[in-house]
């Protein structure tokens, strides 16, 4: 086994229901050599590239044009996309639904009754003022074995009243088969905050078509607005995409099932793709309820709970003012021969947020 160097960041709760003084995280990484990691911030551009050994990663795009920062493209490490092109970069034949879907994201639905995981350039104008905004200020960047973003930002309303700030450090780890990023973001209320139990949430990722789950009927989807949104079937011979969570859903039947991970595999091209999102037991509502749609849509939501457990569990989720919860997420990318093993993704998910 070889470990890259233990990175720590502390973060003090307010919130008495979930008290943590820290979090220590050491990559795990199995037989294998850590890639160096290099992260360029362009702030012209509001724009930070991430590549590994020179070869391109993602890149993060905080530009006021979107409604929220994002992650987008990622790639795997066989130089394969594993996310959706539009809208962005749409691409031929994928599906173009749900605006908002822009590569790997993090906001929720209601936030004091705005909806920050909608809002998108398909809201129109006069109904703006229902959804809510994460602006960043600040980016830090470093580079070397492992990388690290670090930025600052503020979720507001159209008025640009500040209801939260939010501060996140991603961690980019890597090797020749494996891409590793670690999420920790901290919100801060700056006045009371509730976070009503809502479906769409928390940490999304929408994926490359071939990693869809192969469909033949078309679905609606309706928000806590009444808005429907239509997906097209999705059944074309490159259509290949499954779930397994660490509970032993797959398919279709991952979806609001609670699990510590959940992956999403499958053949493009040559390779078998495998997307792997770990939930951490310090994170509230853990273990979380995957909202994993076949259509591509692949999230975490541990705020979400009604919906999901069809009214047996609801968490209304509260942050007093000056309080903070922070949320940890590992996501991890493989290409090879095979999906990724449940003994890996364990091996993965045994290096637990501590104090």
């Amino acid at each position: 086994m070889i470990d890259s160097p233990a990175y720590i960041l502390r973060k003090r709760f307010r919130n008495p229901f979930f008290t943590l003084a820290a979090s220590v995280l050491a990559p795990v990484f199995l037989s294998a050599q850590a890639l160096p990691v290099k992260v360029v911030s362009d702030p012209s551009h509001r724009t930070a590239t991430i590549t590994i050994a020179g070869k391109p990663f993602t890149t993060f795009i905080y530009s006021d044009t979107l409604e929220k920062p994002v992650l987008y493209p990622i790639y795997a490490a066989d130089g394969q996309l594993i996310t959706r092109g539009f809208p962005l970069k749409p691409r031929p034949g994928e599906p173009v639904d749900h605006p908002h879907h822009v590569g790997l994201w993090f906001n929720s639905e209601n936030v004091n009754g705005l909806d920050v995981w909608n809002n998108s350039y398909a809201i129109p104008a006069a109904e703006k003022s229902q959804y809510g905004w994460i602006h960043t200020d600040k980016v830090k960047t470093t580079s070397g074995r492992e990388g690290s973003l670090t930025f600052d930002a503020r979720w507001t309303n159209q008025a640009g009243t500040t209801l939260l700030t939010e501060h996140t450090t991603y961690v980019f780890h890597a090797t020749t088969h494996e891409r590793i990023i670690d999420r920790f973001t901290t919100l801060t209320a700056h006045t009371d905050v509730k976070f009503p139990d809502a479906k769409d949430g928390l940490l999304g990722l929408r994926v490359t078509k071939e990693l869809q789950i192969p469909s033949n009927t078309p679905g609606e989807f309706v928000d806590d607005k009444g808005n429907i949104t239509k997906v097209a079937a999705g059944n074309t011979p490159d259509i290949n995409g499954n779930y397994l969570t660490s509970e032993g859903r797959t398919g279709n039947s991952a979806w609001a099932t609670r699990g510590k991970w959940c992956m999403l595999y499958g053949k493009k091209q040559n390779d078998t793709l495998s997307v792997v999102i770990i939930d951490y037991p310090t994170n509230p509502g853990y273990p979380t309820y995957w909202h994993a749609r076949g259509y591509g849509l692949f999230a975490a939501n541990p705020l979400g709970q009604k919906i999901f457990s069809k009214g047996a569990q609801t968490l209304n989720f509260h942050l007093a003012k000056g309080e903070s919860a922070t949320f940890h997420y590992r996501i991890v990318i493989a290409a090879g021969d095979h999906r990724l093993s449940t003994d890996r993704i364990e091996a993965l998910a045994g290096e637990p947020a501590r104090p």
